[in-house]
C-alpha cells in the first residue's frame, strides 16, 4: 500500500513538474506579461496533457549522486578521448584502425536507450547507431584495437545507475569486430 502511495506521489510530482516547465517556457516566450498568463495556463495544461499521452511518467527515479558521477565521468572521458583524437590527428604516424564494432546494449529500447546512445555519440572517436537486426549498437570507431566495448559497458552501467534502471546480466558476444 505504501509503495502505491509513493508511486502516486511520484506521478503527481511528474505532472506538476511538466506543467511548471511548460508554463516557464510560455512565460519566457511572452516576457512574463500578466495579460498572457491565462492563455499560458491553458497552453501549459494542454502541453502537459499531450506530453503525458506521448510519454507517461517512468517508474524509475533518477539518482542525483549517480547522475553527478555520470556527468563527471562524461566530462573526463570527453577530455581524455579528445586529447587522444587530437594526438592521433597531429601525429605523423596515424595510429588508426577504423572500423565497426557491435555492442549488445542491455538498456531496454526506449527513451533511456536513446539518451545513452546520444550521450555516447558525444564521445570523440566513436559513433554508435542502432543495429535493429542484432538488438544493440553498431559503433563506428577510429581505433577498433582500443577497448571500446569495455568503455561502453562501463558507461552503460553508470548511466543505468543514474537513471535508476536495473540492467540484465551482460550477454556474451563472440568476436569483437562486426562483420557488417
Amino acid at each position: 500500500m505504501a509503495r502505491g502511495r509513493s508511486e502516486q506521489r511520484y506521478r503527481l510530482a511528474s505532472v506538476a513538474f511538466r506543467a511548471a516547465m511548460f508554463l516557464c517556457v510560455w512565460l519566457a516566450l511572452t516576457g512574463g506579461r500578466r495579460a498572457d498568463l491565462p492563455a499560458g495556463l491553458l497552453v501549459a495544461l494542454a502541453a502537459t496533457w499531450a506530453s503525458l499521452r506521448l510519454q507517461p511518467p517512468m517508474a524509475t527515479r533518477l539518482s542525483l549522486t549517480a547522475l553527478a558521477r555520470l556527468a563527471l565521468r562524461f566530462l573526463w572521458g570527453s577530455l581524455v578521448a579528445g586529447v587522444d583524437v587530437a594526438r592521433r590527428a597531429l601525429s605523423p604516424r596515424l595510429m588508426l584502425a577504423p572500423g565497426l564494432l557491435f555492442y549488445p546494449v542491455r538498456l531496454p529500447p526506449g527513451p533511456a536507450r536513446d539518451a545513452f546512445r546520444a550521450l555516447m555519440s558525444l564521445q570523440p572517436g566513436t559513433l554508435p547507431t542502432e543495429d535493429d537486426v542484432r538488438d544493440g549498437f553498431l559503433i563506428h570507431c577510429l581505433d577498433t584495437d582500443a577497448d571500446v566495448l569495455a568503455v561502453f559497458a562501463a558507461e552503460e552501467e553508470a548511466f543505468a545507475r543514474a537513471a535508476g534502471i536495473a540492467l540484465p546480466p551482460a550477454r556474451h558476444v563472440p568476436g569483437r569486430r562486426s562483420d557488417g
